[in-house]
């Protein structure tokens, strides 16, 4: 055991901790369809052996895209090997990340999210190619002092309190001067510094932090990469740590993707690169930006499948008012060197065998972040079987800012979805490559379109908008 990360391969070592640390809850954590963490805690005395093979029956009706109310049954099991000390509970606490099982059977539970991403993997090894992802997700997001949302049928508008930005004497960030700020003007530092320590002691390895480009309170953690499950994880703990750590500052902290007009948004970047019996895969002396044939191709397959991607990806109304022009969020399908519009991005500073990979930057944090990796593995893998070329695909590479071309130049660069319709109606069409190995359903896919459209576009779409009433209250 590591500090506060606790890794445990019986239930006697788990006792052990327990009593050794005065353990009094045991909280089990799960992710649902759409991505969001739930947990329920039991008293540490229920620490034993019918709680690691029978776990704790919950209401899988309850969750919009597990189970239907007349067979609603599910039960929780901890993973032994996924398993922190909760820093923000009173009572000393353990945290168990969960696998979701059939009540009745123990068996896996088809759309159990983290059990999908396990899926992906296993799929990655029959083909032959590689047996091995690993995963680098980047988290961006705005911390506040305050945001006062109302929404009824006569009111309906937001407030955000930003925590630093310019302000009336003139001292502070402008709007989108806050790249790699200092403090005092960075006035958040301590806070990362707080974020930093506690997922540390959780057993989350820290690559950095930093103040990013937005001067209200935007900033950025990227973490140490590591197999794809285990990132999953890690992405919830980094969310719900951050969320936390900002609360008990009093603040609030968010990873939607653009939560203030006019500058820049918050997206979920992911590092990934494959690997063949701890071979790099996508490493060639010889290749352009030093990736292997096997990468072009995984990277061919991610732009050929990006519309439906996205939807998966990218599966929030306010996704896609992010992915605009004017911003380092990429609107067009190509792949380049150190290119920060481009939607995949070869990282110039990676130069190492083990080190080569590649960046799909256009993801955002609203996704479920397994299935989102789960995806962009299978476009990948698609890509490979196919032996998809990205440039007779016309994806590039294209190492120039694309904003810079000329129109008519511009135009032929494919474009990335512009809506959350957009996404979802590629997606309809363009599924079979998540269907390989059993990793996803035909209804899964349908069920997370038509959960998409009803409870996101629909919902927007039928509600007045405030910037509506300034354009045609008079008219």
């Amino acid at each position: 055991m590591n500090g506060g990360n606790a890794i445990f391969s019986t239930l006697d070592e788990l006792k052990k901790m327990i009593k050794q640390r005065g353990i009094k809850h045991i909280d089990l954590k799960f992710t649902d369809f759409i991505g969001r963490w739930h947990h329920i805690t039991l008293p540490s005395s229920r620490a034993d052996e019918k709680l690691l093979s029978d776990g704790v029956g919950f209401d899988g009706s309850n969750f919009q895209g597990f189970k239907t109310i007349e067979s609603g049954d599910l039960s929780l099991l901890p993973d032994l090997g996924a398993a922190f000390i909760d820093p923000f509970q009173v009572e000393p606490t353990i945290s168990f990340i969960c696998k979701i099982v059939e009540p009745d059977s123990k068996k896996p539970f088809g759309r159990d999210p983290r059990l999908i991403s396990q899926k992906a993997e296993e799929y990655l090894a029959t083909t032959g190619k590689a047996n091995r992802s690993i995963w680098g997700p980047e988290f961006e997001f705005h911390i506040f002092d305050e945001i006062y949302v109302e929404n009824s049928k006569t009111s309906c508008g937001y407030e955000i309190i930003p925590s630093e930005g310019l302000f009336k004497d003139n001292f502070g960030l402008e709007e989108s001067g806050g790249y790699h700020a200092l403090p005092p003007e960075d006035t958040l530092a301590d806070i990362r510094n707080r974020i930093v320590t506690l997922l540390e002691e959780a057993g989350v390895g820290v690559t950095y932090h930093h103040h990013e480009v937005g001067g209200h309170g935007q900033v950025e953690i990227e973490v140490i990469s590591g197999p794809i499950t285990r990132m999953g994880d890690i992405s919830m703990m980094v969310k719900y740590f951050s969320r936390m750590t900002a609360h008990e500052s009093g603040k609030k902290a968010t990873f939607m993707p653009k939560p203030i007009y006019g500058e820049p948004g918050n997206g979920m970047h992911f590092h990934q690169h494959l690997f063949k019996n701890e071979k790099p895969a996508f490493f060639s002396k010889d290749g352009y930006a030093g990736l292997s044939k096997l990468a072009h191709q995984y990277i061919a397959g991610l732009l050929i499948h990006a519309p439906a991607l996205l939807a998966i990806t990218n599966p929030s109304t306010n996704s896609y008012k992010r992915l605009v022009p004017g911003y380092e969020a990429p609107v067009h399908r190509f792949f380049s060197l150190a290119n920060r519009s481009a939607a995949i991005r070869i990282p110039k500073y990676a130069t190492s065998p083990e080190q080569k990979r590649i960046e799909f930057r256009p993801p955002d944090a609203t996704c479920n972040v397994y299935l989102s990796m789960a995806a962009q593995l299978m476009a990948g893998i698609d890509g490979i079987q196919r032996s998809l070329n990205p440039k007779e695909l016309g994806f590039g590479p294209f190492d120039i800012d694309v904003f810079q071309l000329k129109p008519d130049e511009r135009n032929k660069i494919k474009l990335l979805p512009g809506s959350l319709s957009e996404a979802l109606e590629a997606l309809k069409e363009d599924h079979e490559f998540l269907l390989k190995g059993d990793v996803f359903s035909e209804s899964m896919i349908e069920d997370w379109i038509q959960i998409k459209h009803e409870q996101d576009i629909v919902q927007i779409m039928n509600r007045p908008h405030p910037y509506e009433h300034q354009l045609y209250f008079d008219c």
